[in-house]
């Protein structure tokens, strides 16, 4: 999957919260201080995880295929429960052992292929045991002119079920990073197919419409963020090839037959190295329309499951 360069796109941007977030650090054991702090770099400032970007980003398409493909294990599974994985050890380990008799290109191939093939959609961006991810998160730090230098401390209680009041000597407080905190945001992705691209646009735009919360204390109004894209930096090597006059069959799995082109390749490395003399370029679409064609090249294939 990443044995040959293809593509890669960045993005940049800005994620700032609209109300008051709270990623966890775990109770704290300090004898002065909050009970429950927030997650924080070396140097004490707030810091959102990539991690937990990138797995609310993850729950939220999951929850979408599912509403179109059903709870397919096969399209859509569970990464936190094995049994619900769409390759299963003892799948793959009896498929490993058939291919016992072939020669070791042959076993590599075959099993590459299978894994690639049995693979649900969402693991096949995001990574899973078997398959590396294609998809990065940065850790997000925070933008210094837009943070004032302190948390808030808020208070919380537990309510005794039978009097419906506070229970005694269970008052606890918590930190939040304030509203209005603005953070840096940076993901990759490499050689992602299409549809993979339209998955991971129609993600984004959940943050930059305000509808992925992130960290705990939702229910009270916590974690709601959004998302602002300031730059798409798209680069392909590759180009496309007539598909195999044998293959009357549309496969979903590949929408586009590329290849990587040995000239592009040539210039990408020659403007990484700073070679590449000033002229005149073609016209490239602008990242609106890369938007519009990743999403229809995504509605594309799941219209072909």
């Amino acid at each position: 999957m990443f044995d040959i360069f293809k593509n890669r796109l960045e993005v940049t941007g800005t994620l700032k919260t609209i109300t008051a977030i709270r990623i966890s650090a775990g109770r704290s054991n300090e004898p002065i201080g909050s009970d429950l702090p927030v997650i924080k770099d070396a140097l004490g400032n707030p810091l959102i995880p990539g991690s937990s970007f990138k797995g609310a980003l993850r729950s939220r398409l999951e929850s979408f295929l599912r509403g179109i493909l059903g709870s397919d294990r096969r399209l859509v599974a569970d990464p936190s429960d094995e049994k619900e994985w769409s390759i299963r050890s003892e799948e793959l380990s009896e498929f490993k052992k058939s291919l016992e008799k072939l020669s070791q290109y042959e076993r590599e191939s075959s099993l590459n292929e299978y894994i690639i093939g049995h693979t649900d959609l969402i693991s096949r961006l995001f990574g899973s045991p078997w398959l590396a991810s294609k998809f990065q998160v940065r850790d997000l730090t925070v933008i210094k002119d837009t943070w004032f230098g302190q948390y808030q401390e808020r208070d919380g209680v537990s309510i005794d079920r039978d009097t419906e009041t506070a229970a005694d000597g269970k008052l606890y407080n918590y930190q939040v990073v304030p509203a209005g905190t603005e953070f840096e945001f940076k993901c990759v992705v490499e050689n992602a197919e299409g549809w993979e691209l339209g998955l991971l646009m129609i993600g984004l735009h959940q943050f930059e419409a305000e509808q992925i919360p992130l960290g705990g204390g939702r229910s009270r109004g916590l974690g709601v963020v959004k998302l602002t894209i300031d730059k798409m930096n798209w680069i392909d090597v590759t180009k496309e090839v007539e598909k195999d006059p044998e293959d009357g069959l549309f496969n979903p799995n590949k929408l586009k037959n590329s290849e990587p082109d040995p000239q592009k390749m040539l210039k990408y490395l020659k403007k990484l190295a700073g070679l590449e003399e000033a002229q005149e370029r073609e016209p490239v679409p602008s990242d609106e329309e890369r938007k519009t064609q990743w999403t229809q090249e995504l509605i594309t294939y799941l219209s072909c499951i």
